[in-house]
């Protein structure tokens, strides 16, 4: 046996349980003798041959404290005998380019596009197998809001908080925010093993953003476009005024309808090696398929690695012993033998 571990040391608490049951039993043994005392004359009690055998009855009571003892044990999860294990984590640096432009507000998705697209996120987040995942918002300029990471519970509270006020300068500069990425985000390491999933209705002020895409495939980064939005008639924007009222977005007095350009997107992921461009327009984002059709089968890298060592859990042995010692105490008569009831 080598080095034991108790895997949950806190189950050891429960052996205060024990001195409780003792001063049970204790309680018991006193009221048995004064209600014998009631019925038979103070003094004789010990002249009288008593059928049951008092050290019997101290020994089973010893076999049940101690067999919870083994019980309690047992639920520390008690192991020895060290095995030491490589553990490694293998996957892909996935960054998702959250469009949060006003344009995203449009009510061609339900309930908008920009909700419809965290929706799906947190619904291929769910799916992930050790991957590492960042997210970039860009609207007129860009910002990192989680870099890359394995901890998904802390992408989820960063998702969460992404609207469309999250940027402060209005507009959408596409290919700014890739540029943003390819410097702040992703590292010059195994570019092999690095995706872009870009969700967004495509329009774009000038930012160049097939130039950018040339860019990210040169470094072995492949983009995969998640186009959403009407293509043909587009949507109004809803914005509320200053006194609460809900509008729709104008541009010189006349309101502006947003459309999505797929063309745009399409020349992207053309720019990239094994690029893809899902044409969602207003039906379902299911990014979960896109994760196990594209990314999930792709070729991983090794994230992180280390040996730890892999204890053999043992607690079956304490728990037997209990079962053993309940057995005794439940063949166990208190008896003697030749006596007679009282």
């Amino acid at each position: 046996m080598n080095g034991i571990v108790l895997h949950n040391i806190n189950m050891l608490h429960l052996l205060w349980v024990l001195p409780f049951i003792f001063l049970i039993y204790l309680y018991g043994w006193s009221k048995k003798k004064k209600a014998l005392e009631l019925f038979i004359e103070a003094g004789l009690i010990n002249r009288i041959n008593i059928s049951s055998d008092r050290s019997k009855r101290y020994f089973k009571s010893l076999l049940i404290i101690v067999s919870t003892a083994f019980v309690i044990l047992s639920l520390t999860r008690p192991s020895w005998n060290p095995v030491p294990e490589k553990i490694e984590r293998r996957g892909r640096d996935i960054v998702f380019l959250l469009d949060v432009s006003k344009s995203m507000l449009a009510e061609d998705l339900v309930p908008n596009r920009i909700e419809r697209a965290k929706l799906a996120i947190n619904d291929c987040i769910d799916g992930l197998m050790g991957d590492r995942v960042a997210l970039v918002a860009f609207a007129g300029t860009a910002a990192v809001k989680c870099p890359l990471t394995q901890d998904y519970g802390f992408f989820r509270t960063m998702l969460k908080s992404v609207n469309t006020e999250s940027i402060a300068r209005g507009g959408t500069m596409i290919g700014d925010a890739i540029r943003l990425l390819l410097t702040d985000v992703f590292d010059d390491q195994a570019k092999e093993y690095k995706d872009i999933i870009l969700i967004t209705d495509g329009e774009d002020h000038d930012s160049f953003p097939i130039e950018a895409a040339k860019k990210a495939g040169e470094k072995g980064i492949r983009i995969i476009a998640i186009g959403i939005g009407d293509e043909n008639e587009g949507k109004r924007i809803p914005v509320t005024n200053e006194n609460g009222e809900r509008i729709f977005l104008k541009y010189n007095g006349q309101e502006v309808w947003s459309k999505l350009d797929a063309d745009t997107l399409r020349k992207m992921v053309n720019m990239t090696p094994g690029g893809k461009y899902f044409n969602v327009a207003t039906g379902t984002i299911d990014l979960g398929t896109v994760y196990r059709q594209l990314i999930a089968g792709a070729e991983n890298k090794e994230l992180e690695s280390e040996t730890i060592n892999r204890y053999e859990e043992k607690f079956q042995i304490f728990l037997s012993v209990a079962f053993f010692l309940l057995c005794i105490e439940f063949f166990l008569s208190e008896r003697k033998r030749g006596g007679r009831n009282v």
